[in-house]
């Protein structure tokens, strides 16, 4: 019963959690637009407050396989989310806000890594990849809800009723989380160790550079999210200042489109991973982005969200399953999952922190559809990584069941 409960508060939190987590996302483009500013400065402020977020991923996943009270990372990473938010509206100062996105950005730092290792501590190993996929398909479902009523409120109030809606899902998901009991987390478990000693038998950091297929990851991650992080903001600021939708219910549109495919993606990747592995999942979601790119430069309309969008969820959704399944089982039996899970999302966290500065500066240069281009090529450099490392990463990305271990 206590298992139970632990589960279904468990998918609450992810689904909760997903509109507040990056405080209003793709929102704050076109409310900042809309009050002046243009879009290298916007770029700017978002990668100084991805830069903040990227350089504690992975002291934050240490922190998380350190830590006995999971759930008590993650309200104080709620709150202090909610409070960052907020600032934006208390002033839109170019300081304010880079400082608002950099708060944002650490306590995100904590969330994905404390999710992990909950949900592990929880289940254990064995049945952690269908629970991460069902993690992620309630967190996309989340933010297909919350983005719908992000537009409508938007429509209806303006920006404001946006910020106070990601604040009620901050509550609810405080709410969630202390639902889960604290015995039913399993903290050995929860960073892949066995036994009741979470520190007996715990490697090194050095497993982190020792590890040849994680760093392959890694690579192919940061390469792909240069290019993608700032493709959603940009389309929408590009169809918005072309006057082809209205701010708040475009940018809606384009988040519920992704975030609905990101459901169903991140269940096929749950099938997929236990049946031929990680391996193919990751190429395909590689190869959606310089489609999603030449689309885009091609189809700057409120016709042109629903292809764009939807290549964002197959990629998107698609990594959400299999990166930390993988790193999962990378790293099981070292009790440095967390730092490992902080380490990719670090290799993100570079991509997507330099993604808006790039995106913004050459959309203010040369102009969106070139931009477009530009973000998309960057993606090849995934695909060859990938690829070409491809009997390296065969053994560890194979079905679940198939033993993966770290390079020694």
């Amino acid at each position: 019963m206590t298992e139970r409960r632990a589960i279904w508060a468990l998918l609450a939190l992810n689904f909760f959690m997903a509109d507040f987590q990056a405080g209003i996302g793709p929102f704050l483009g076109v409310f900042l637009q809309q009050h002046g500013w243009q879009s290298g400065l916007i770029g700017t402020a978002l990668t100084i407050g991805g830069v903040a977020g990227l350089l504690a991923t992975a002291p934050a996943g240490a922190l998380v396989d350190w830590s006995s009270d999971k759930r008590m990372l993650i309200v104080f990473a709620g709150l202090a989310t909610c409070a960052a938010s907020a600032l934006v509206l208390v002033s839109q100062d170019f300081w304010m806000v880079a400082f608002s996105q950099a708060a944002t950005a650490l306590s995100a730092a904590a969330l994905g890594p404390a999710i992990v290792g909950m949900t592990l501590g929880i289940v254990r190993q064995e049945g952690f990849g269908r629970q991460n996929g069902l993690n992620q398909a309630l967190n996309h479902a989340g933010n297909v809800v919350g983005a719908a009523l992000s537009g409508w409120l938007g429509l209806k109030f303006g920006f404001v009723a946006i910020f106070a809606l990601a604040a009620a899902f901050g509550v609810l998901s405080i709410a969630s989380v202390l639902l889960i009991p604290a015995r039913s987390i399993d903290n050995a478990a929860a960073r892949g160790l066995e036994g009741e000693d979470t520190n007996a038998g715990v490697s090194g950091f050095r497993v982190l550079l020792t590890c040849r297929p994680l760093l392959t990851l890694g690579v192919a991650l940061l390469a792909f999210h240069l290019g993608n992080a700032a493709m959603l903001p940009l389309f929408g600021m590009a169809v918005v200042s072309a006057g082809k939708g209205d701010p708040a219910s475009f940018v809606a549109l384009t988040v519920i489109v992704a975030q609905g495919t990101m459901v169903l993606a991140s269940l096929i990747a749950m099938r997929a991973a236990e049946r031929t592995g990680y391996w193919t999942i990751l190429l395909v979601s590689f190869l959606a982005l310089p489609l999603r790119g030449y689309i885009a430069a091609h189809a700057i309309d409120y016709w042109g969200v629903y292809p764009v969008q939807i290549l964002d969820g197959v990629g998107a959704g698609l990594q959400s399953v299999a990166v930390p399944g993988l790193v999962a089982r990378l790293l099981d039996g070292t009790g440095r999952i967390n730092v490992g899970q902080g380490a990719a999302l670090t290799a993100q966290g570079v991509g997507a922190a330099l993604s808006p500065i790039v995106g913004g500066w050459i959309a203010q240069a040369y102009g969106y559809p070139a931009c477009f281009l530009a973000l998309g090529v960057l993606s090849v450099v995934s695909i060859v990584a990938w690829v070409a490392d491809k009997r390296e990463l065969d053994a560890a990305c194979g079905p679940h069941g198939a033993v993966a271990n770290p390079t020694p």
